[in-house]
């Protein structure tokens, strides 16, 4: 079976926040304007963990080694096509603003009790949703 072409990472502080990243509103994006998970998208050979290694590294300045698999969710292209997300969980303590961030808008830290009154991406907004169901482990 093949791995999903698309990763993203659930980070969460020591507080129980999660770490959200104000996407870009502009055409040809996936979910434009929302708030959403650090991530993207495989190049070439690259395994999941890899590939959201140099995402995080790239958009953020983020190097987070303790990553682990979390879940598997299927996410809707800019064209409306579909494809699967390998999302992994991390944590980190660190202050959202001090991030040097390369594309969007944001990162921001969130209690989970805000989340529901925001724009979200609706499968970033699931994991959190799981993530709670899991116990916030």
């Amino acid at each position: 079976m093949q791995e999903p072409k698309g990763t993203a990472a659930l980070i969460i502080n020591s507080a129980g926040e999660y770490l959200l990243h104000l996407r870009d509103n502009i055409e040809g994006i996936c979910d434009p304007g929302t708030w959403s998970l650090l991530g993207g998208g495989r190049e070439g050979e690259e395994t999941p963990e890899t590939a959201i290694a140099r995402e995080l590294k790239e958009e953020a300045g983020l190097v987070l080694p303790e990553l682990k698999k979390y879940v598997v969710v299927t996410a809707r292209g800019p064209d409306g096509t579909s494809g699967e997300i390998t999302v992994f969980l991390g944590h980190w303590d660190g202050e959202a603003d001090a991030l040097t961030l390369t594309e969007g808008i944001m990162l921001h830290w969130f209690a989970a009790s805000v989340i529901p009154r925001l724009v979200m991406c609706p499968w970033a907004n699931a994991v959190i949703e799981q993530h709670q169901r899991d116990g916030a482990v």
